[in-house]
Formats: structure tokens, C-alpha cells, sequence
């Protein structure tokens, strides 16, 4: 059965990988539906935390941005063989493997015994060491970069597996990413603007110590990323979600093609639960099974209404239950940073979540996710060829929630103001004066602990990724060329 939907997938992607569509014709803009204050829907409190900041000890301890923390993964060499021949057996399982970890923060140091490790990745899933068949190679080993996921209390449900309380962390590489920094600076740039539904993420240091090695193999500086699940859900509900009951959905280009909004068809097992077999759902429930239908019923109705109701009716429904100014903020961050392959263009990467079980009455928020082809990284793909100079409003031809937004005045303009205020060089958010400085900072920081034993990404240079289509764009380097401009020129464009 596996094997079938794995097929499905591969042609799924296969059509992904294609990643062309006629442009959209221009939409007209209308006013809002109403203009009497009493029609209008209630303006939601302001009691959102300042600049994104969570208050959980865990996050400030975890992902404290001051400390480049050092992680090392201690694993059996059986274990770690049991893990490259499940590999070559299904490469995108899901299966975790037993292992230690040592987290050291500074002088302070935890030892979390037996806890879980996994591979983690979709089109960059790599295998860790050596070709096909091969088994871990003590004397000569042949060390790869690939994404980690460590679930410390994957095997023991209790407090001594957790760092301060946090249970997952994952780890990732910078893949296509020379520079070192672009998703760390997309996910900082929108807690800076206040989006505190994402993710938090720094630098770590990873070393793999096998059994019986000679020494730990030294894998280079990390990304370490806070997932996103129902613990992710729990640390933001006071004065944010206000509530941890509701459902979480994960939202790719998957099984049935792209998780653009547009049809509540269930062909192709578009929605499914997330049943950890390595399948990629275009809807994939984040939740317990027998949540499921209920949950499956609440985005279906969802969808459904988002493209079948008329414009007025629309317009009222999407304040209700919607805070459509934080979700319009949210995508300005996006479209600032020129994060292409999402729900707009492409219909992937996001995740939704609903702060109730009831199928009418919610409120719903998208969650970003997934920035490491942005800041000139660009591609061909949906309405799209150049991620710098795309216009604002046609960001992309695929996801239905934006284009409808985009129909109404007032939607716009919130959203042509957020990303003015991004580009103003009086804000410390995207603007070149703010942005080059700080990535300066951390690359200074990280540049002594690049050189790695798998001799791989052994230097930061400033380049996008070299499958991109614009392979000109700079992020440090003034002129035409660079990134932070060009994107503030079609910005301050906007009218």
C-alpha cells in the first residue's frame, strides 16, 4: 500500500516539479460591503504580545538567541546502520531510532538519555552517510548534511526528556543557502513585526558521535527550529490562539497537488491524518485519529465557503472568523522576502489552525512555514519568474484565500501599508540599512564553526541557490542586484 501511495506521490511531485500556469487576469477591487460602523464586524482586542515574544521559559531557554548552543547526537553503531538500511528501504520514512543526546548551553549541560532521532526532509531528504547499501564505515566514513528531528521523549513520557520542558527540536542544514541565513532572517523579520505564529529558530552547533568512532564527526553549523504541533499551539494561547482545542493542519504541494483552498474534493486522499508513513498530504491532519472526520469536516465547510460565497457575504464571513489584518501583516512579511513556493503561488507550505472543534464556530490562522528558498532564491514557477520585481498583489495564481483579500480596498491597503512599513528605513524590519548589518552579525558569528567534517557548505559566500533562475541576486553586495532594493523598489511601487 505503500509503495502505491509513495507512486502517487512521485507523480504528484513530478507535476510540482513543472511548476507552470498561464497568469491570472486582473481581478477588479471593490469597496467594502458596507460603509455603516454598526454593520461592520466587531474590531478584535489588541491584546497581542509586543513584537512576537512568547512568554514560555522553554523558548527563552531553547531558543536563546545570545548562545550558539552544541548539540551532539551519541548513537550504537547498530542503531545508526538500522537507520541508513531503513534509508534504502522507504527514504522518506518517518521512523525514529534510539539515541542520546548531550545539549550544552555555555557551561550549562544536559544529557537526555534514549530519546528519539529521525530523518527529516522532503526534496532534500539525504541519506547521512555513504551510497545505497552501505553500512557505516568507521575507519573512512562518508559524512552527508541532511535535516535531523529529535524527539527526546519519543521513548520515556517524562520531564528528565525535555530541555527545560521542550520535547522536539529540529534540526536542519543549510541546503542551497551559502549565505548561511536565509530562513533564520525570514522567521526573525516576522517575529520582529509581531507574527507570533512563527516558528522560533537559531544556530546550533550538531556533532554525531557513533559508537566505537575514533572521535564525534563535527557536522558543521545548524539551523534549530521550533516545530510546529500542539505544544507549538500551547505556548501561544494566552492572549494569542486563546485557546489549545482547536485542530492543526499541515499544508504542502502533496498526494492530489497543490493545498491551494480551491476544492473540497477528497480525491487522491488530498486530506488524511498524519499516520507517519512518510506520505505528504496536501491537508494532513496534525492530531489524533479519531479527531479526524471532525476536523476534515471543519477545513472541507471551510473551503467550500471560501469559494462559494458571494463578495459581500464573503467579506463579513472572513472578519468573523478571521483576524484578516494579522493573517494580511503575515503574508507581507511573506511576500517581502520573496517566499514563492507558498499557499499563494504554489499552494504549499503553511499550516492552518482552527482554535475550535465546532465546524462553524472558529477562528482560523495560518502559520508560516518553510523559508529557506527565499532572498533571491527564485524559480520559474505558478505566475512567477523572478521573486524580486513579482508585483505585491499577483504574488501568485493559486491559493483562492489571498486572491479574494486582494478583491477588496480596505484588505489592500492594510496589506500595501504592512509592507511599506517593512521597507521604511526607519524601522529596524526589512530595509537594506537594517537587514545587511544584521546578517553581518550573525554570519561573524558563525563563521568559525563552518568548517565541518563532511566537507560539505565549508564557506559562506553570497549567492542564491544554484538551481534558481536568478542567480545575479545579493544580499550583501549595494547595486541592482541586491535583493533588499529590488524587492523595496516594486514595494514602494505599490499604489
Amino acid at each position: 500500500m505503500i509503495k502505491k501511495i509513495f507512486a502517487a506521490l512521485v507523480v504528484c511531485s513530478a507535476v510540482l516539479s513543472s511548476c507552470s500556469q498561464e497568469p491570472i487576469p486582473d481581478e477588479p477591487v471593490v469597496e467594502s460591503p458596507s460603509e455603516d460602523p454598526d454593520e461592520k464586524p466587531e474590531e478584535k482586542p489588541e491584546d497581542q504580545p509586543d513584537a512576537g515574544q512568547i512568554n514560555d521559559p522553554g523558548i527563552a531557554y531553547v531558543w536563546d538567541e545570545s548562545v550558539i548552543p552544541e548539540i551532539t547526537i551519541h548513537i550504537t553503531q547498530e542503531e545508526w546502520n538500522r537507520l541508513l538500511k531503513r534509508y534504502d528501504e522507504f527514504s522518506h520514512n518517518v521512523d525514529y531510532f534510539h539515541a542520546d543526546f548531550t545539549y550544552r548551553k555555555g557551561d550549562e549541560v544536559h544529557f537526555i538519555e534514549d530519546g528519539g532521532l529521525r530523518l527529516r526532509g522532503n526534496t532534500s531528504r539525504r541519506r547521512p552517510e555513504g551510497n545505497g547499501g552501505q553500512l557505516h564505515n568507521p575507519s573512512d566514513p562518508d559524512w552527508h548534511h541532511c535535516h535531523f528531528g529529535i524527539n527526546f521523549r519519543k521513548f520515556h513520557k517524562d520531564s528528565d526528556h525535555t530541555i527545560n520542558g521542550i520535547r522536539k527540536v529540529n534540526l536542519k542544514w543549510f541546503k542551497d543557502d551559502p549565505c548561511y541565513v536565509r530562513e533564520l532572517y525570514c522567521y526573525d523579520l516576522f517575529r520582529r513585526y509581531g507574527i507570533w505564529t512563527a516558528a522560533h529558530d537559531v544556530y546550533c552547533r550538531l556533532w554525531l558521535d557513533v559508537e566505537g568512532d575514533a572521535k564525534p564527526a563535527y557536522f558543521g553549523v545548524y539551523e534549530m527550529i521550533e516545530p510546529i504541533d500542539d505544544e507549538f499551539v500551547e505556548r501561544r494561547v494566552e492572549g494569542m490562539f486563546k485557546s489549545d482545542e482547536g485542530f492543526l493542519w499541515k499544508c504542502v504541494y502533496g498526494v492530489g497537488g497543490p493545498a491551494d483552498l480551491r476544492s473540497a474534493d477528497d480525491n487522491c486522499d488530498r486530506f488524511n491524518w498524519d499516520q507517519d508513513n512518510g506520505v505528504n498530504y496536501s491537508y494532513e491532519f496534525k492530531g489524533d485519529e479519531e479527531d479526524f472526520q471532525a476536523a476534515k469536516e471543519q477545513l472541507r465547510d471551510f473551503i467550500l465557503k471560501l469559494n462559494g460565497k458571494g463578495e459581500d457575504s464573503f467579506y463579513k464571513w472572513i472578519n468573523e472568523v478571521c483576524d484578516v489584518e494579522f493573517l494580511l501583516k503575515t503574508y507581507a512579511v511573506n511576500v517581502a522576502v520573496g517566499m514563492w513556493d507558498d499557499m499563494w503561488n504554489n499552494g504549499n507550505n503553511y499550516y492552518l489552525y482552527f482554535t475550535t472543534t465546532d465546524k462553524y464556530d472558529y477562528e482560523v490562522f495560518l502559520l508560516p512555514y518553510d523559508y529557506d528558498n527565499t532572498l533571491g532564491t527564485s524559480l520559474n514557477c505558478g505566475i512567477q519568474n523572478d521573486a524580486g520585481r513579482q508585483d505585491p498583489y499577483r504574488w501568485g495564481g493559486s491559493g483562492i484565500l489571498m486572491e479574494r483579500l486582494m478583491r477588496f480596498e480596505d484588505f489592500r491597503k492594510i496589506y500595501r501599508d504592512a509592507l511599506k512599513e517593512l521597507v521604511d528605513p526607519s524601522q529596524d524590519l526589512f530595509h537594506i540599512d537594517a537587514s545587511v548589518p544584521r546578517i553581518k552579525a550573525w554570519q561573524e558569528k558563525i563563521s568559525p564553526y563552518i568548517s565541518n567534517d563532511t566537507g560539505e557548505d565549508m564557506s559562506i559566500y553570497d549567492r542564491p541557490a544554484g538551481w534558481g533562475n536568478r542567480h545575479e541576486y545579493r544580499l550583501m553586495d549595494m547595486g541592482q542586484n541586491n535583493f533588499f532594493q529590488v524587492k523595496a523598489d516594486a514595494i514602494n511601487r505599490m499604489n
